[in-house]
């Protein structure tokens, strides 16, 4: 087909720009129990998780206003567990690189993968900086922006693998926090799209940090730079700033020509609440979710092997396809990002100790010489039967399997798990530890009696829910 490269005629905004449009604007839609009760759940996760990377200065280095002095007292954005208040583009950098800083905050697989709750960022900054202005948002109103970031993130990463051609994940982040962000500052259908459109023209972020041999820390920080970028282009289009209506399908100059081989950005399936009520919880281990199911099985394996560490001829780690092309890594690890971005690493942690932590990704950790010594002996392979039912959307499982070779001839049982605890599969069961995981990372992180408080309003949906986003930020503000 040939075009006309020269023509000025404006066409029509692409379809998909204005299906995300749409869909926010559609706030009464968004009626599903299940996915509010996710959200709930999602939201004390998030939260703890961002508590919880306080704990480490890699972290809190890069907290706070872009230059000293530049907050906003009384009026800006409150940052959990600190005292910062900013304004809302650099809050919502510091609550997303804090939520996302130890990878133990909710997963979403598919064509492409990431962590909805990254949105997080964007929506708590814009929802406590409007309250505070006089804007009275309540927490119900979080929940509802969380299910459809969620929502747009997740349901674009199902036919979409960005990562097939370098692009990182949080590309999705930057789509989905600034359509709802538009919408929460009170932007109508065409600042919407104009938003979106500037948010697509960005491009993505290349996927280099997150790979040997340039695994880093920015792996940990760009979700939060994604989502701040939301923001800005959400306060943009506020101003009136135009957007570009062929953002994406524009011959030779759009991001489909330019960054995604001339492929359709598709939409799998009408948007809903389906990834909210299907999210993935990282509940037992702070661990790339790939290899959530493979820690599991060490740890199962664990007694049966300490005794024997000596012994041990070689370890097979069966994976799916995803798991074998981003987290199968050899050779030295250079730092924490790069521990926890290792298939065998992780496993390895496992069978030593039995549990995994984020502690066991700090250089003290990596020391011991027994985890390169069995990271060694491992052996990586594609279980197509993992990598069939990791797509199909009927189970959407997670599978590894691990089994451990003796010198002396002998092995252990092979310990194969499909689903991990964080899995809706497993929701029952997942629960109470998702809770206690909460309970833990709040503890001591807070004012004397905020904790309790905080863990009170949770437990009673129907309050937190009706509860102002600036008393729950109130709560979480350190001073």
């Amino acid at each position: 087909m040939s075009h006309d490269f020269t023509s000025a005629v404006r066409p029509e905004a692409d379809g998909l720009l204005q299906q995300i449009a749409d869909y926010v604007l559609a706030t009464d839609r968004i009626a599903s129990p299940i996915a509010f009760d996710t959200a709930r759940l999602c939201l004390a996760d998030s939260l703890g998780c961002a508590l919880l990377a306080l704990d480490y200065p890699a972290c809190t280095k890069l907290l706070g206003p872009v230059v000293p002095g530049a907050t906003m007292p009384g009026r800006g954005a409150r940052v959990p567990g600190t005292g910062y208040e900013l304004e809302p583009v650099q809050a919502a950098f510091n609550i997303g690189a804090m939520v996302r800083w130890l990878d133990f905050n909710d997963t979403w697989l598919a064509a492409e993968w990431g962590h909805p709750s990254d949105n997080l960022g964007a929506i708590l900054a814009v929802a406590d900086w409007l309250g505070r202005g006089g804007t009275p948002l309540t927490v119900r109103d979080v929940f509802v922006a969380m299910i459809q970031a969620h929502e747009i993130q997740g349901v674009l990463a199902l036919e979409n693998g960005f990562n097939r051609v370098g692009l990182d994940h949080v590309l999705l982040v930057r789509i989905a926090s600034t359509a709802v962000a538009t919408r929460m500052l009170g932007g109508n259908r065409e600042q919407i799209v104009n938003a979106l459109s500037n948010a697509f023209l960005d491009g993505g972020a290349l996927r280099t940090y997150r790979h040997a041999p340039n695994t880093g820390s920015r792996k940990s920080w760009a979700a939060g730079d994604a989502t701040s970028r939301a923001v800005r282009h959400a306060l943009m289009a506020l101003t009136g700033e135009m957007g570009y209506p062929s953002a994406l399908s524009a011959p030779r100059w759009g991001f489909q020509d330019v960054l995604f081989k001339g492929n359709p950005v598709k939409l799998a399936q009408p948007f809903g609440t389906y990834v909210m009520e299907q999210v993935l919880f990282k509940i037992s281990f702070p661990a790339e979710f790939h290899a959530q199911t493979a820690v599991e099985a060490a740890i199962l394996l664990h007694p049966k092997i300490v005794s024997r560490i000596d012994q041990i001829a070689r370890v097979v780690i069966e994976t799916q396809e995803s798991g074998k092309r981003i987290i199968d890594k050899t050779g030295p690890l250079a730092n924490p990002a790069d521990r926890d971005h290792c298939l065998q690493y992780m496993t390895a942690i496992g069978l030593l100790k039995g549990s995994l932590t984020a502690e066991d990704y700090e250089d003290s950790a990596a020391a011991d010489p027994r985890i390169d010594a069995l990271r060694a002996k491992m052996m990586v392979v594609e279980n197509p039967q993992f990598t069939r039912d990791y797509l199909d959307p009927a189970k959407r499982s997670i599978g590894n399997a691990v089994q451990v070779f003796f010198s002396d001839g002998t092995s252990t049982e092979r310990i194969a798990v499909e689903y991990p605890l964080g899995h809706a599969r497993r929701r029952e069961e997942g629960i109470p530890v998702l809770l206690a995981k909460f309970e833990a990372n709040l503890a001591g992180r807070l004012p004397e009696g905020r904790d309790t408080a905080i863990r009170s309003l949770f437990a009673d949906p129907a309050s937190l829910a009706a509860t102002p986003v600036v008393r729950l930020m109130e709560l979480l503000a350190v001073s």
